[in-house]
């Protein structure tokens, strides 16, 4: 990011093409996979110019140089390839559970070695890195929203010479830069907050070290792990009014903490003080809670997070959700809708049962 500019200008100004007379404001869609010979591309599986204008703007939020996958999952699974077989890896028992399906898959067939820690617990974590090759943190985990001391298990890590990713799809450039602290990768579900409409799957790769993003542009090349042009340039797009709809989400959910945190059939609310993200526990039953899901009318019953529409579910209706996840959980996504008709539509729910 310019050191000159605040990030919400970044989000505003980043990516656009060169300034000349009738030049487009915005970046095209390039709709090839061919390219003549000569340049630096070469091949459309390599590059194309409506990723790099995504890219550029992403880089500009994490401060780091990014690569763009074809969703959240491709980029993690990026950082993965490139470990060597039985590597030992660091990781949250409790996290998103696509990569904790893709972790004890990898565990289990001897991939890698994965060491499932208890990220508030910066003693434990820190126990166990001995030897290890990475440690993979969310802060805030997804769906419980426990928070990892990122300072200091970085710090540790960098001390035994231990790769650190972060996935930073929920907390966001706008409340951390998990680079400045001294992270090797940060990643995001593009999904998500930051292109923030509900209609592209994509992920990108933050780093400053100029040999590991070369090896991840390897594997996302030879993977074919890439995106389409068109979904870059809607996530480009989303990312222009991305500080504006994070800050009203955040500000929304602030005040949605409070009114359930007071309901007779709230037994927990869990938030970290940031985000747009709640996940609370319904004083009932599991099948109650789902029925609180299938109930709302303005709040949609799905799974994904991010978007300009409030959303939830119960997250332990999935089978490969950890078990360390309550089965009355409920994980709201806040949206940009009037807190108020927000709040009536969740009040109604919780009137069903």
């Amino acid at each position: 990011m310019s050191k000159d500019r605040n990030i919400e200008t970044s989000a505003i100004t980043a990516g656009r093409p060169e300034v000349s007379p009738d030049a487009s404001l915005n970046p095209g869609v390039e709709l090839t996979s061919t390219f003549h010979s000569g340049g630096p591309i070469g091949y459309g599986r390599y590059g194309n110019q409506t990723w790099n204008a995504l890219e550029a703007a992403i880089s500009e939020l994490e401060g780091g140089q990014t690569l763009a996958f074809s969703s959240g999952m491709a980029a993690i699974s990026a950082v993965f390839s490139i470990l060597p077989v039985g590597a030992p890896v660091v990781a949250s028992n409790q996290g998103y559970s696509g990569v904790m399906t893709l972790l004890n898959s990898f565990h289990e067939s001897g991939r890698l070695e994965v060491r499932f820690v208890d990220v508030v617990n910066t003693d434990e974590v820190i126990g166990a890195m001995k030897g290890a090759a990475l440690i993979w943190l969310e802060s805030p985990t997804n769906p419980c929203l426990d928070i990892a001391d990122l300072p200091a298990l970085i710090s540790a890590a960098k001390k035994l010479g231990i790769g650190v990713g972060v996935d930073n799809t929920f907390a966001t450039p706008l409340v951390q830069n998990p680079l400045a602290m001294g992270a090797d990768i940060v990643m995001h579900s593009v999904t998500k907050f930051l292109s923030g409409h509900s209609d592209v799957l994509m992920g990108s790769l933050s780093t400053n070290d100029p040999a590991l993003f070369k090896r991840l542009h390897e594997s996302r090349s030879f993977n074919g792990s890439i995106p389409g042009p068109f979904e870059a340039w809607l996530a480009l797009r989303g990312i222009r009014t991305f500080p504006l709809r994070f800050n009203k989400a955040q500000e929304n959910a602030k005040y949605l903490v409070e009114k359930l945190s007071g309901h007779a059939k709230v037994s927990r609310v869990r938030y970290p003080g940031f985000g747009a993200v709640i996940s609370f526990e319904v004083a009932g039953t599991a099948e109650e809670t789902q029925k609180v899901c299938d109930s709302s009318h303005l709040i949609a019953h799905a799974t994904s997070l991010g978007g300009v529409e409030s959303l939830w579910e119960r997250r332990r209706r999935w089978p490969m959700e950890s078990a360390t996840v309550p089965e009355q959980l409920i994980r709201l996504s806040v949206g940009c809708e009037h807190v108020d008709d927000i709040w009536s539509d969740i009040e109604s729910a919780l009137s069903a049962i």
